[in-house]
C-alpha cells in the first residue's frame, strides 16, 4: 500500500520505539509513587519535559500532557472558556479548524458561548481586518490552526499575536499539530498550544499542550494526585504535581521520553525534510500540470484536476479536486488501486462539503470533490508516479 495520507499519521521511527522501550522497561515504577521506583520514574519523566521544553523554547512547567491532540484542543478550549467565563462569552475561530476544535465549540455554544467565525482570505489566511474589526471587549479567546489539515494554510501568528496585544483579555489557543516538527512555529504568540507526536514519525495515543504562565485552565479529567507535567511535588514525583489540577491521571514516562526523541529527530532534520517535501509536491504539481494539459488539447474538461491549496501553503498537504467526481468516489478508487489518500480531516465523518475548500473557493461542487495527499520525507518519487498514472 502507497502511502499519501501522512498528515493523518505517521509510522513511528524505530529510533523513538526503541527509545520508548527503553525507559519502559528501565522506570517501571508509578512515578507518583513515593518509594525509590516512583522516585527514579518520576526523573526520567522529568528529564525528558525538560528535554522537550527546551527543544520549543517554553518552561517545563508549561507542559501538559494528554492522551493527543484533540483531548489538548478540548482542555485548552473548554477550561479557557470556564475559568475566564465571567470576562464574557464571545469566541472567534476559523471554518479551518479541525473537528475536535469546532466540535468543541458547538459544545460551548450550546452552552451558552457566542462563537464567531472570521472571514478567510482566497490564500487561506485569516482576513486580519475582519479579525480587528471583530474582536470585542468581552472576546476570551481565538482558536487558529498554525496549519490547517485539509488545505495546509500557514497562518500569521505573530501578525495575530501583535494585533491582539491590545486585547489583553483575549486568549489564543493555536493547534499545531500539523505544524509542529515540520515548519516554524511561533509559539510566543499562544497562550495554549497542542501538538501530537504521531504527526511527526512518533508513537500515537500521545499529545502536549503548551499552557503558558499565567493563563488558568479548568480541567476536563478530575482525580487522583497525579499529573502529566512538570511542576512542584506530590508524593515521588517531585515534578509532576502541580499540573494535576489540569490533567489528572497516571503519568508514563516512557512516552514522554518517546515524544522527546520524535520531537528531537524531527527538529533536527526539519529543513533537510522540509526541502524533500517541497520537491515531492512540485513533482506531483507538474505532473498534473501535464495531464490538465493533455486534457485541453483533447477539449474534454471532464476529469480535469483542480489545485486547492494556497501557493503558500505547508508543502506537507496538497488538497485537489477532479472535476465531475466525488472525493469519496476519488478515494475508494485510488485505495482500491493500493494508494491511501484521505478526504478531508481524518477525524471528519461526514459526507458534507469540505468547509476549507468551499471557503477560499466558493464553489460548493469542487468542495464536494475535493480529497487531500499528504507527503512525508518518507515519500518517493516511484510511488507519486503510481499515483500520477492511476489519475490518467
Amino acid at each position: 500500500m502507497i502511502n499519501l495520507d501522512y498528515a493523518s499519521h505517521t509510522p513511528v521511527d524505530g529510533i523513538v520505539l526503541a527509545e520508548f522501550c527503553r525507559v519502559e522497561r528501565e522506570f517501571g515504577g508509578n512515578a507518583l509513587a513515593a518509594h525509590g521506583l516512583g522516585k527514579s520514574a518520576a526523573a526520567e519523566m522529568e528529564r525528558a519535559t525538560a528535554g522537550i521544553a527546551a527543544l520549543i523554547g517554553v518552561k517545563p512547567e508549561e507542559i501538559i500532557y494528554t492522551s493527543g491532540a484533540s483531548e489538548a484542543n478540548n482542555l485548552a478550549i473548554k477550561g479557557i472558556a470556564r475559568a475566564y467565563g465571567y470576562r464574557g462569552k464571545h469566541i472567534l475561530s476559523t471554518c479551518l479548524e479541525h473537528p475536535s476544535v469546532s466540535g468543541t465549540l458547538v459544545f460551548l455554544q450550546e452552552a451558552g458561548y457566542e462563537i464567531e467565525l472570521l472571514k478567510i482570505l482566497p490564500n487561506g489566511k485569516i482576513d486580519l481586518v475582519h479579525l480587528k474589526s471583530a474582536i470585542r471587549p468581552d472576546t476570551i479567546l481565538l482558536c487558529v490552526s498554525a496549519v490547517d489539515s485539509e488545505l495546509g494554510a500557514v497562518q500569521d501568528l505573530e501578525e495575530i499575536y501583535d494585533l491582539l496585544l491590545s486585547h489583553p483579555n483575549c486568549h489564543i489557543h493555536v493547534d499545531a499539530a500539523q505544524a509542529m516538527g515540520k515548519i516554524p512555529v511561533a509559539i510566543k504568540a499562544a497562550s495554549t498550544l497542542c501538538f501530537s507526536p504521531h504527526k511527526f514519525h512518533g508513537l500515537g495515543g500521545f499529545g502536549v499542550l503548551v499552557k503558558r504562565a499565567g493563563v488558568v485552565l479548568e480541567p476536563l479529567i478530575h482525580g487522583g494526585g497525579s499529573a502529566y507535567g512538570g511542576a512542584t511535588g506530590v508524593g515521588g514525583a517531585g515534578g509532576l504535581g502541580k499540573n494535576s489540577l489540569y490533567r489528572a491521571g497516571t503519568p508514563s514516562p516512557a512516552m514522554s521520553a518517546a515524544c522527546f526523541k520524535a520531537l528531537q529527530i524531527a527538529l533536527d532534520e526539519i529543513d533537510s525534510r522540509l526541502e524533500t517535501v517541497k520537491n515531492l509536491r512540485q513533482y506531483v504539481l507538474d505532473g498534473i500540470a501535464a495531464l490538465n494539459l493533455n486534457r485541453c488539447r483533447s477539449g474534454d474538461e471532464s476529469g480535469k484536476i483542480r489545485i486547492n491549496s494556497p501557493a503558500g501553503g505547508s508543502p506537507y498537504i496538497l488538497n485537489l479536486s477532479i472535476k465531475g467526481v466525488k472525493g469519496t468516489d476519488t478515494q475508494a478508487s485510488l485505495d482500491s488501486k493500493g494508494i491511501a489518500v484521505s478526504v478531508k480531516s481524518a477525524c471528519s465523518t461526514d459526507r458534507a462539503p469540505s468547509r476549507p475548500v468551499f471557503a477560499i473557493t466558493g464553489d460548493k461542487k469542487n468542495a464536494l470533490e475535493s480529497w487531500r495527499v499528504s507527503f512525508s520525507h518518507l515519500t518517493t518519487i516511484q510511488e507519486l508516479d503510481v499515483l500520477l498514472s492511476s489519475l490518467i
